[in-house]
């Protein structure tokens, strides 16, 4: 089975649906708090025009796709838009000054396009380059940019106004943008159909994310929410999110431990509990005596008391204690 990181513009055209992916970083990301979702009634019936439109048009395309394309010929198509990608990561790994990272993505955009012809085949991977995963979007959350409230953007999906924003920087790094404002009509007519199969092929390797999704969520909207802004967190902070500091867990085991502390504080010597005088002790309830010989027993022999050496006040001098 084949790993593919589609296109920035295109992962987040079908961020609906882009759920498998957002899973991996779920199960580092530590719990927080809900999020605020003010647009939740925009949200909701943009999430459902973006539904149907993908059950009516994008979904029976994927699936004629898939049964038309060749599982070589899907890969090399794949490629070819990946390898486009490596530009707008590259330039956004040197904006994080991921310098390192920078210099990989540079070498492996530069192998495959030209050992890999133009990307078609994947040569870096051959040679343990990676592949990875940067945006504008990513680079606005690394210069402190806030994301603001979720959003859902109609053809686009999940988002957010850091990340809408995002997308502007994604469509300048990207070279098709200008072979279609410059190229003419021609280039216009070559980089829409470009642009369709690069949704397409993104959409059908994405059918089994669907499925998990329909699966797994009580609520879809919900479910692709929370996935969504806990991936992007992951991706911004690098798989390396904040603490939440305002775990309700670790308050309430605080307190506990606190309280378990004071009461577990010894009593003082001069508390003694003096016992109450039992007015029926000697008798049953029917004021028969009873005879209690238990007090007549001989008295149980004890050890010696051990003198015990208080060496605590000898912690910090490290002196010998006293004999």
């Amino acid at each position: 089975m084949k790993i593919h990181t589609p296109h920035p513009c295109t992962q987040r055209m079908l961020g609906a649906f882009i759920i498998s992916s957002a899973l991996s970083g779920c199960s580092t990301t530590p719990a927080t708090e809900p999020h605020i979702d003010p647009w939740e009634g925009w949200n909701r019936d943009v999430h459902e025009f973006n539904q149907d439109f993908d059950d009516t048009i994008l979904k029976p395309l994927a699936k004629g796709y898939q049964n038309a394309v060749p599982n070589p010929v899907d890969e090399s198509i794949t490629n070819v838009f990946s390898n486009i990608n490596d530009i707008g990561v590259t330039i956004n790994d040197f904006l994080q000054f991921k310098f390192t990272q920078g210099g990989m993505d540079a070498s492996r955009f530069l192998i495959n396009t030209t050992a890999g012809l133009v990307g078609v085949f994947d040569v870096a991977k051959e040679i343990n380059l990676p592949k990875h995963d940067e945006d504008f979007g990513q680079t606005l959350g690394f210069w402190g940019v806030p994301s603001g409230n979720y959003m859902v953007l109609p053809f686009i999906g999940a988002s957010s106004p850091r990340e809408a924003f995002g997308l502007l920087g994604d469509a300048l790094f990207n070279p098709l943008t200008y072979v279609s404002f410059f190229g003419g009509f021609a280039a216009n007519a070559a980089t829409a159909a470009a642009t369709g199969v690069d949704v397409t092929d993104t959409r059908s390797d994405l059918m089994s994310s669907e499925k998990i999704v329909n699966e797994a969520s009580i609520d879809r909207y919900d479910f692709i929410k929370n996935a969504y802004l806990q991936r992007r967190e992951y991706l911004v902070y690098d798989g390396n999110p904040p603490e939440d500091s305002g775990d309700p867990l670790a308050e309430d085991s605080a307190d506990s431990s606190a309280t378990s502390g004071l009461t577990s504080a010894p009593a003082q010597n001069n508390s003694i509990v003096k016992p109450i005088p039992n007015p029926f002790a000697g008798k049953d309830t029917n004021g028969v005596q009873i005879i209690d010989n238990s007090t007549k027993m001989p008295p149980a022999e004890t050890a010696p008391d051990v003198p015990v050496i208080d060496n605590s006040r000898h912690l910090l001098d490290l002196t010998a204690p006293d004999e």
